[in-house]
């Protein structure tokens, strides 16, 4: 680092951040733990500066959320510490599931930033009303123009960038009347293997995806809407450097028809009630890499189809909301290994065994308002799990792990919370507690031979595990005023039952290279605890900073649970004057001292990384053109941090462009 970066860490760092964009604190309404991160492009004067950013991106800015990385496409969302099978990913409230048995493509892969506006993300059991959950939910919002809007607007836009040559086009469109309106989005990105710092060429890690969205709403009255909704998302030619096969096709179907009525009675307020549909298709091949000591082809499908129907109401100072939701899976993943010597034959096995999920849940919550100050808020809920094995050759190559096993499996699901909410002026203060439990996902009650390359195992299912239970606190003190505000943020897990896998010697492993199998088995107790804090400052009518830092911990005695963020700080300065807008900022980690050796994971080391950028409005009649460019990773460093898989290296220094026209 030479001198000027130096003291530009000094000055920068002084304060900390990871740039959390959180719900204010001045309302009552809202004593969930939770934040917003804002996404919406329906104004081409978006604030954010890199507007055409991948919606991984514009998720790494929260406090609570880390994106695990395996390439430059498709991170895995990690909510307060958490893998993605102890949170709720949906979109609009549905539940979708990946087809992909390595976590290639995680729901938060099949939307784009430019058909979205906002992602409400909730802690613990405060994202219960989407489904069984430890580590919370996040809700992607897509963008609706509304009734009564502007006849006719849209966008065209296009964006490059240089450490991967990715090219990005797409438009976007809107039309509102009285009573109908219409959003369609089309977007297009394509990028080349991406150099690290100091220009070293990542291979495997280009990507090409196709994401189409629209949106039609028809009002049949003051008080009835009905709304449809469609996705169509495909990748192809995705590389994954951190993993030992690629992605030939990833491509999703998603469907809704909605239906919305304003009561308006005593009782309730508002009716909404959902029908989806959703299917997913993820083939994984190994054709485009050179080496490979055997051949594989691995293909994935899911199909999902569900509802939800949510009642509102406001009774004296309770308001009340009560969600009925049910979804069905059916789940289905194979892999054949192509032998080098003709005289053998090829061998098939089913990784996921044609697992049928049926889910039926219910979740009330009331929000009662004691006093001026003082609030409360009490949720319950209960749902049905069943799974069913459906292929009977994956059902009896389970069998010779567990001879007793049964077809069938059914679980009973509980959530519960409470929280107090202190408002007084310019001050609040939260605080809570939750219970919930949920069931073991596909690949940990039923996988059968699923390569993890990072520790190098095979992992087999166990569908005999109980249900995982986790016992949770949290609390929030925010002030905001005029100038400055802060808010500090603590949440402390601690999760019975906690599924992870074990060795086991008596069997032999499956891959090629593999260093031997492992089962999904319990630990006893495992705690994961979360803190962190987020200031801003305006130092001046145009100059604003914003600063934070988060620390996690997470440990089974002493075990140190994998894939936990080392303590993490940076800031930002914002100038603002009018149409025009620049900003510099840094982040960056400690060393990282706790990491899960037992599960290959190697320490990462110390980092900081600092950017900038600009933006400029200009109008043109009635027409806008915005044009924000700017450099990632300004002094080229060469980093891996505890969230790239495999210790890959990220992306060095990267110039961007976005051009924005709107109409």
């Amino acid at each position: 680092m030479n001198r000027f970066s130096k003291f530009a860490s000094v000055f920068l760092l002084a304060p900390f951040s990871v740039f959390a964009q959180n719900q204010p604190a001045d309302s009552l309404k809202q004593i969930q733990l939770s934040s917003v991160v804002i996404i919406g492009q329906q104004r081409v004067i978006n604030k954010n500066i890199k507007v055409l950013s991948s919606l991984d991106s514009y998720l790494e800015t929260n406090n609570a959320v880390n994106m695990i990385k395996r390439g430059a496409y498709a991170w895995e969302p990690m909510l307060n510490g958490m893998a993605t099978e102890r949170s709720v990913v949906t979109i609009d409230g549905m539940r979708i599931y990946g087809a992909c048995t390595d976590k290639m493509d995680p729901i938060t892969s099949y939307v784009e930033v430019t058909n979205l506006s906002q992602a409400n993300i909730h802690s613990g059991q405060a994202g219960a009303v989407n489904g069984a959950t430890i580590a919370g939910s996040i809700d992607l919002l897509r963008r609706q123009s509304g009734f009564g809007g502007k006849p006719f607007a849209g966008s065209i836009f296009s964006g490059l960038e240089s450490a991967n040559l990715q090219k990005i086009a797409g438009a976007t469109l809107q039309h509102s009347s009285a009573n109908f309106f219409a959003d369609v989005d089309f977007t297009f990105r394509d990028a080349d293997n991406y150099k690290a710092g100091g220009g070293k060429e990542v291979l495997y890690s280009q990507f090409t995806k196709y994401n189409f969205s629209t949106t039609v709403g028809y009002q049949l009255d003051p008080h009835q809407q009905l709304k449809a909704s469609l996705i169509y998302d495909k990748a192809t030619d995705v590389g994954y450097p951190a993993l030992p096969m690629d992605v030939s096709k990833a491509e999703a179907f998603i469907g809704s028809l909605q239906y919305d009525k304003h009561v308006g009675s005593s009782l309730v307020d508002y009716w909404q009630t959902k029908l989806y549909y959703n299917k997913v298709t993820h083939i994984m091949d190994d054709t485009k890499r050179p080496d490979v000591p055997i051949r594989m082809d691995m293909p994935g499908w899911t199909n999902t189809g569900g509802f939800y129907s949510k009642l509102n109401g406001e009774i004296s100072n309770h308001k009340w909301t009560a969600n009925l939701s049910g979804h069905y899976n059916t789940s289905l993943a194979e892999m054949t290994m192509f032998s080098n010597n003709p005289n053998e034959k090829d061998m098939f096995m089913l990784t996921w065994p044609g697992v049928h999920t049926l889910y039926t849940g219910l979740f009330l919550e009331d929000k009662i308002s004691l006093n001026k100050q003082w609030a409360a808020s009490v949720s319950l809920g209960s749902a049905l799990h069943h799974n069913v094995v459906k292929d009977d050759f994956g059902y009896e190559s389970l069998k010779i792990f567990y001879p007793d096993m049964q077809r069938n499996k059914s679980r009973w699901l509980k959530n519960t919370a409470v929280k107090m909410s202190y408002h007084k002026e310019k001050w609040q203060f939260d605080f809570g507690t939750g219970y919930g439990e949920r069931a073991p996902s596909v690949s940990e009650g039923y996988g059968f031979y699923l390569f993890n390359s990072a520790d190098k195992y095979d992992y087999v299912g166990n569908p005999e595990m109980p249900n995982e239970k986790s016992l949770e606190f949290n609390t929030s003190a925010a002030v905001s005023k005029a100038d400055f505000s802060v808010k500090a943020q603590l949440n402390y897990f601690r999760i019975c039952d906690y599924i992870i896998g074990f060795n086991r010697t008596d069997f032999i492993p499956m891959t090629i290279g593999a260093s031997g199998i492992r089962m999904y088995g319990q630990l006893p107790v495992a705690t994961i605890f979360n803190a962190g804090l987020s200031l801003g400052y305006r130092i001046t009518e145009h100059l604003q900073w914003s600063g934070n830092m988060a620390y996690r911990r997470g440990n089974s005695g002493n075990l140190n649970l994998p894939q936990i963020q080392p303590f993490s700080y940076g800031s930002a300065f914002k100038y603002t004057d009018k149409s025009f807008i620049a900003e510099i900022s840094a982040s960056g980690t400690i060393k990282q001292t706790a990491y899960g050796a037992e599960f290959g994971e190697v320490p990462a080391a110390a980092y900081t990384v600092f950017n900038f950028a600009t933006s400029k409005q200009f109008d043109l009649a009635k027409q806008k053109i915005v044009v924000k460019a700017g450099v990632e990773n300004l002094f080229n460093r060469y980093y891996a941090t505890f969230a790239d898989w495999n210790r890959i290296p990220r992306m060095g220094r990267n110039v961007f462009v976005n051009v924005i026209f709107g109409f």
